[in-house]
């Protein structure tokens, strides 16, 4: 067993390789830093998991991120885009990104295989209110790939599930081959400490959950209304509807949280690619809450 000045010294070094990490990210924002893929999963036809580490210990120890933010990746000789991070802050060392087969870059990215390298900078982006959810039940709300960047909020609140009251997650989407992270909801839906609820508008013969759109769940459901968080993400039609279910049961603007997703391209509020009436996504997004993305022009 290490003795306590050892340890010391590991955290001071520890600190000392982030700092110089965060002096050199600094330096030149626009920089990809090399990552190389550790692990990929396959999710559904057009839907893998894939698992980074920053090949640079320095960078690698000072990287943190917070759910609902991005980094932008990027394939060299191709070109980059933004991906909504999937795993938890406390997954320390790795990146998770959830990456739809939808393009010539996620074309290529799809045909990489561990050991790959790619260029990963950020992250970026304004983060759900992590802290001030603490002591909240939680409603999470998400739709086909709006399940992403809520997997790396549901994740750190798994990780961290007696900060939290009653925790419920509604998970929609068109027909069953398109459900992602089958795995995990199984641990979740076995878990007392977790509500979940699955829907698909088309089902199987193989499927066992309810049907329906994501907001027919919400007919049964209890809420707390003073003390709920809400967050959503999905397809844009779907923020309305859910949005106004949540009114209904009474939780309030301000605790209604949203992503929205946008062509980030250069994450740091310069290019314009991203701007929604007087705010850009990158920055002052990409996640709002209701209160504020009801008075941005175009968003709602």
């Amino acid at each position: 067993m290490p003795d306590v000045q050892s340890v010391r010294v590991a955290a001071l070094a520890d600190d000392a390789s982030a700092m110089a990490g965060n002096a050199i990210m600094m330096a030149n924002p626009y920089r990809p830093w090399p990552a190389r893929i550790t692990s990929i999963t396959t999710l559904t036809e057009t839907e893998k998991l894939f698992e980074f580490r920053l090949v640079d210990e320095r960078i690698r120890s000072a990287f943190h991120h917070e759910p609902g933010q991005f980094v932008e990746v990027s394939i060299f000789g191709v070109g980059e885009a933004p991906i909504s991070i999937s795993s938890s802050p406390s997954k320390g060392g790795f990146i998770e990104l959830c990456v739809r087969r939808a393009g010539e870059f996620t074309q290529r990215l799809h045909e990489m295989q561990c050991g790959d390298i790619v260029g990963i900078r950020g992250p970026y982006g304004r983060p759900f209110p992590y802290e001030d959810m603490k002591g909240h039940d939680i409603l999470l709300v998400a739709g086909g790939l709006g399940i992403a960047p809520l997997r790396s909020l549901i994740n750190n609140i798994h990780d961290e599930r007696s900060e939290f009251g009653k925790v419920t997650i509604i998970y929609g989407s068109r027909n069953p081959s398109e459900v992602m992270f089958r795995d995990q909801f199984e641990m979740w839906r076995h878990r007392k400490d977790f509500d979940l609820i699955l829907t698909v508008d088309v089902p199987d013969d193989t499927w066992d959950g309810e049907v329906g759109l994501v907001t027919a769940p919400f007919a049964e459901l209890e809420v707390d209304a003073d003390n709920t968080f809400g967050a959503v993400c999905g397809p844009p039609v779907m923020y309305r509807f859910v949005v106004e279910e949540m009114r209904k049961k009474g939780i309030s603007y301000d605790h209604i949280y949203m992503s929205f997703e946008r062509h980030m391209k250069c994450g740091m509020g310069k290019c314009g690619h991203c701007q929604i009436g007087h705010q850009y996504c990158c920055i002052d997004g990409p996640v709002f809450n209701y209160w504020e993305a009801k008075n941005i022009q175009g968003s709602m």
